[in-house]
């Protein structure tokens, strides 16, 4: 056993792998969360009356090997493989995503289908320069009808803000490779597919909490500790190091917590606000300029099978709310507790209080069965029971300001020895579970180390392509390896 001790804060999927990777090498490691049930953050699954369900679906795919080999170990004959099928409903009609050229002509009809054409053909021989929005991007690939058609209206609905106001490096990141040439090309059956157009995924049986269970039982039954109901209220700082972290318990108590390490996957916002003094005015600026989108989650059980065979529909619809919709008959045959009927979760996008986040349990019930209906997917009295779960500060805004924002923050934490931020949320960037992951990976290795920091966990994924394929290894080929 080392005689160092590593504070993780945060038990999603960034900060449990973290904490099993020092805890196999033999490191005792402290993880303090805030909820006082579940673990995996954003990727927890939810269990009510026999049902299970995740905030939102999470497919487990990566490009990296160790990661793959990593969730296979765990979860074994319980991580089946999934058929990917999504679409997009609008004005009344499905479309397929990815785009199959013949299903999109016929539902948009001929004259709409050459207009969109035109649009895209415009948009090669005239793209926008520079690219600064999320609108500049996806036009620039799609052409402007498209992006009315497809992406706007949805993608406005995640963020709360015009696509004109999001930076075009979230397209780049969330969007890998994909265009509409290249969807084209691959409906006929052209080259391989980008990541957003994989067609089968990986997943536990029993939800992506599942694999968060399953790692959070491994690191107790390495000697790890994991404390539940712990939120960290400050960073009690010493020059250049962080000597311990202090959080407060649902009762209201106080403890404080030492340690050699900090790895913290909490809200960026939230760490700066959470440092002992003194902290550059700029650095506190940034940090109060980052924002953050909330999520909430509506289960409505439908007294009937088969209602679709989707996974999850994008609703691009602008005459209803609901954003997404999840249909867990479709993920595997752990997740549903009864037979003869369908669990379906609807998914809302909204700001911590606003109009729909202040919306009590029976309203926000009332209004998901009322949209289920309008959408003409089931009718509101084959509704039999529901229930709703909120995530506050679920989505990093990719605004045009935050990238210089996280900027500035990270260079002033950079100057902190012993703390080392990860996950989405903790790096606030569009870290998918997998990258997430690898960060907590590389900064466990790097406070398992002699204080050198080998690997710079902000470096992966920033360059809108898999830095992390290759074996592990082969140093040259790893997320944010050298000095």
């Amino acid at each position: 056993m080392s005689n160092k001790k590593v504070i993780v804060v945060g038990a999603g999927p960034a900060g449990l792998t973290a904490a099993w990777e020092l805890a196999e090498k033999g490191i005792e490691v402290t993880v303090l969360e805030s909820d006082s049930h579940y673990v995996g953050g954003l990727a927890r699954t939810v269990q009510w009356r026999g049902f299970r369900f995740d905030i939102g679906g999470h497919r487990f795919f990566s490009k990296n090997p160790d990661i793959t080999r990593w969730w296979r170990e765990r979860l074994g004959a319980d991580f089946i493989q999934v058929k990917r099928l999504s679409r997009i409903i609008y004005n009344g009609h499905f479309f397929d995503y990815p785009l199959k050229p013949w299903n999109a002509l016929s539902q948009l009809g001929i004259g709409t289908s050459l207009a969109c054409v035109v649009s895209f053909l415009r948009r090669q021989i005239f793209p926008i320069r520079p690219e600064r929005s999320f609108e500049d991007w996806i036009s620039n690939r799609f052409g402007d009808r498209l992006y009315r058609i497809f992406f706007k209206t949805y993608t406005e609905k995640v963020w709360g803000i015009p696509c004109t106001a999001i930076s075009a490096d979230w397209a780049s990141q969330r969007i890998q490779g994909l265009s509409l040439a290249r969807a084209v090309w691959n409906a006929f059956g052209g080259g391989g597919k980008a990541k957003t157009l994989i067609d089968e995924f990986d997943y536990p049986r029993h939800g992506a909490g599942m694999m968060w269970e399953k790692t959070r039982d491994d690191i107790l039954a390495r000697n790890g500790r994991i404390i539940m109901g712990r939120t960290v209220t400050r960073l009690e700082r010493h020059q250049q190091r962080v000597m311990a972290v202090w959080t407060r318990s649902p009762d209201g108590s106080t403890e404080r917590h030492e340690a050699d390490e900090f790895i913290v996957s909490m809200p960026l916002k939230d760490c700066i606000n959470c440092l002992d003094e003194p902290i550059a005015e700029p650095v506190r600026a940034a940090a109060s300029q980052l924002s953050y989108r909330a999520f909430i989650v509506v289960l409505l059980v439908v007294e009937r099978t088969q209602l679709f065979p989707d996974n999850w529909i994008y609703v691009h619809s602008p005459e209803v709310k609901v954003g997404r919709i999840q249909n867990f008959n479709n993920w595997g045959d752990g997740m549903v507790g009864h037979s003869g009927v369908t669990s379906l979760e609807l998914e809302y996008f909204c700001n911590e209080g606003d109009e729909l986040w202040r919306m009590s349990d029976a309203q926000l019930l009332a209004l998901a069965r009322k949209e289920i209906q309008q959408l003409g997917l089931a009718r509101s009295e084959e509704i039999s029971d529901g229930c709703v779960a909120r995530a506050d500060k679920a989505y990093p805004v990719y605004d045009a300001n935050y990238r210089q924002n996280v900027k500035t923050i990270r260079e002033a934490l950079g100057e902190i020895d012993n703390l080392q931020a990860v996950g989405r949320n903790g790096m606030h960037k569009y870290n998918n579970q997998d990258h997430s992951m690898l960060t907590g990976k590389l900064a466990a290795e790097n406070a398992a180390g002699n204080g050198t920091r080998r690997y710079d966990a902000w470096q992966v994924n920033t360059d809108a392509e898999y830095l992390e394929a290759g074996n592990r290894g082969d140093e040259s080929s790893r997320p944010g390896s050298g000095p």
